[in-house]
């Protein structure tokens, strides 16, 4: 079972954060997970700045001993003490920049500090899409009922205000900012605001649907990232690998049940459904029910509870059939921007771990991993072959040249086919046109003799106000013969208010 998934199968430890914390890791954060990967990154920031100190003391010393050496008297003059006293006046500008340049933002001191928003020419110059009213109205209509929901109000709005007006801002700083604003904000609510875990939750919920969807534009896919030639290159992949086959992942859905079908449907729609989502807390839900819809169709194909080891080849499945537009920016966007702990824990997080695995074997899918030889590999990525054409017998069955002439009368068949039936539907065709002359025909020898068995009839007045009833046959000079009238109101006492009445018409035969 292991030779059949060499390339496929992946222990579900490997899910786990490389320091063995518990919580799911992310390839972006090298496998760490969210809270790893932030105490990893706050000891190299640390230990940079401790260096950038060191440097900048370094840079200080070496100055001030050059300038000693150039000015020996002023050091004779003035005396030790006067020298020490001199120090910070001759040179204060340079410590003070290289200080403040290598200190740490009042943005990573206490982003939830009073924040001075954008002054209100600068709002009004820019009008706010109508999803962002909507997501301030809905934001405005929760916090109300909540004692402290005002400030937290005015701290959301100053931060991402504060952030969408800032120019030519780094995808990395940005998910670093909002990050910190999300963690800060936590721990306040839980300390200051003594509120309960699961109020707590849904704030934070809510705190990421209003930011991100106010942020969306700034930070989805932005220019300063290679997010796009990832998207693009991720898509090429996949489309290089239409020829996969299920029997090749080895994929325990049998796709021939209706059910099951169903369910490959609707687990391909929702990852395509990702990309139309704003809030990061809801293109998860989308990965969550195409999860789902996975381990119901492997449920009905195999008459039994689908395993974890059959959900990761499905899941590639799904992927190369969907090829889910900008792939590769959604999982970036996610892992920026959404809250730490919905990546750690949780279906959403185990799900979201198992989509970033997918794309990384399909960036990386050999020949081995689908139990096929590099030569057949390179021939079916290139087009030159395909698992679903016959391959001839013998030796250079796999050349490329054999697979070029098997392809080459495949198509020649196909083609011949088609001529067969363009000729048969031409038959169908004339015989038609030939029934239809000969039913207009026949239709026309009926009426003459319709004709010629009842004669010409017409009507002749009867008195004044009596209308007679004829038929008047045209013949071949368009002369009429007379026929026997009937007065159908003698009878009608008033006769006198009819209108007058209708004279036969002659038709040209």
């Amino acid at each position: 079972m292991s030779s059949q998934r060499r390339g496929i199968y992946l222990d579900q430890s490997e899910l786990l954060c490389t320091k063995g914390c518990g919580f799911y890791g992310n390839a972006a954060w090298q496998g760490l997970c969210s809270k790893c990967w932030r105490e990893e990154n706050q000891r190299e920031k640390q230990k940079q700045i401790q260096e950038d100190w060191a440097l900048a003391a370094k840079l200080q010393k070496e100055e001030e001993e050059a300038y000693a050496s150039r000015h020996p008297q002023v050091q004779s003059q003035s005396g030790p003490g006067k020298s020490e006293e001199r120090k910070p006046k001759e040179k204060p500008s340079k410590v003070q920049t290289v200080t403040k340049f290598f200190t740490p933002s009042k943005r990573d001191a206490a982003p939830l500090s009073a924040q001075s928003s954008p002054s209100p020419s600068s709002s009004s110059t820019r009008q706010p899409p109508l999803d962002n009213d909507q997501a301030t109205r809905e934001f405005i209509d929760f916090l109300k009922p909540l004692k402290y929901g005002r400030e937290i109000f005015k701290q959301c709005r100053a931060f991402t205000e504060s952030m969408a007006y800032k120019r030519n801002i780094g995808a990395d700083e940005l998910s670093e900012g909002v990050q910190d604003f999300y963690h800060n904000l936590s721990e306040r609510l839980h300390t200051q605001f003594k509120g309960s875990s699961d109020a707590v939750e849904n704030i934070m919920d809510e705190v990421e649907k209003y930011m991100m969807t106010r942020l969306y534009k700034e930070a989805f896919c932005p220019e300063t990232t290679d997010d796009e030639n990832k998207d693009l290159a991720i898509q090429k992949r996949i489309r290089a690998l239409h020829w996969v086959t299920i029997e090749m992942l080895c994929v325990p859905v049998d796709e021939e049940m209706p059910e099951v079908s169903d369910s490959v449907v609707k687990a391909i729609t929702d990852v395509i459904e990702m990309d139309s989502r704003r809030v990061p807390k809801n293109k998860l839900a989308c990965i969550t029910r195409c999860s789902k819809h996975i381990f119901n169709a492997i449920k009905v194909s195999k008459k039994e509870a689908a395993s974890a080891d059959d959900f990761l080849p499905t899941l590639i499945y799904i992927v190369l059939k969907a090829n889910p537009p900008r792939l590769q920016s959604n999982i970036q966007y996610i892992t920026r921007f959404s809250i730490p702990n919905r990546l750690m824990t949780g279906e959403d997080g185990y799900y979201f771990t198992n989509l970033c695995c997918a794309v990384a074997f399909i960036e990386k899918l050999d020949g081995q991993s689908l139990n096929l030889s590099a030569e057949d590999f390179e021939l079916y990525m290139s087009g030159q072959a395909s698992p679903h054409w016959p391959q001839a017998a013998g030796p250079s069955a796999h050349s490329p040249s054999s697979a070029a002439l098997s392809q080459v009368h495949k198509r020649l068949d196909l083609l011949s086919g088609l001529g067969e039936r363009q000729e048969r539907v031409m038959e169908k065709a004339r015989q038609l046109e030939s029934d239809l002359i000969d039913w207009t025909d026949e239709v026309e020898q009926e009426v003459q003799s319709a004709l010629d068995v009842f004669p010409a009839e017409t009507e002749s007045p009867a008195g004044a106000g009596a209308v007679a009833v004829a038929g008047a046959v045209v013949g071949a000079e368009g002369a009429t013969a007379p026929a026997a009238s009937s007065a159908i109101d003698a009878d009608n006492i008033e006769n006198d208010l009819l209108p007058p009445p209708l004279k036969p018409q002659v038709f040209a035969g």
